[in-house]
């Protein structure tokens, strides 16, 4: 139980306190700022002395916004690209429509050839019908040549190889007769 005598300890101020004394051993000096922490309107008398992000003989001490430095991160390390794919995987209903997108599915991303695999000949040739609909969103959505050919496959048909041996020749024939 606190002694009612002694005074209550403040763990935060403690810590800041113990940090500026760190700091003027050093020699660091503290200075003060003055005025509000909301930023002034652009071309405001108290607006005139500062740079901004962009501007010649910014500093690049002001925070980043996430979206930002994740862009900045992408372009510096060459990921647009796999970026790209996995936004058209992700964003697949979105960028298709709900209804294309229950029949069809995006299979494989390689270079710029997105093929993707319908679930009947009927959903593949309506696709093939809309593909440069679809090429067309693609560039405005995601970006020009992110994706510029779209291979629309049909259904997986049944494989009639059973076991690991098999006989040369023309296949099953007269199976469903």
């Amino acid at each position: 139980m606190a002694d009612a005598d002694q005074p209550e300890v403040d763990a935060a101020q403690a810590a800041l306190n113990r940090v500026r004394q760190a700091a003027e051993a050093r020699g660091e000096t503290r200075t003060r700022t003055t005025g509000s922490l909301v930023p002034a309107a652009p071309g405001s008398p108290a607006r005139r002395g500062t740079r901004r992000r962009g501007e010649p003989g910014y500093g690049g001490r002001d925070p980043l916004g996430l979206g930002s430095v994740v862009q900045r991160m992408v372009a510096e390390r060459g990921w647009s690209s796999p970026v790209a794919v996995g936004s058209v995987m992700a964003r697949w209903p979105e960028l298709v429509g709900r209804e294309v997108a229950a029949h069809c599915t995006p299979e494989s991303f390689e270079d710029t050839t997105l093929r993707v695999r319908c679930d009947s000949t009927a959903w593949a040739t309506q696709l093939r019908l809309l593909s440069t609909a679809l090429l067309d969103r693609f560039a405005r959505e995601l970006g020009p040549d992110v994706v510029r050919t779209l291979q629309v496959l049909g259904p997986a048909a049944p494989s009639w190889r059973k076991g690991m041996r098999n006989v040369r020749g023309r296949g099953p024939r007269d199976t469903y007769g």
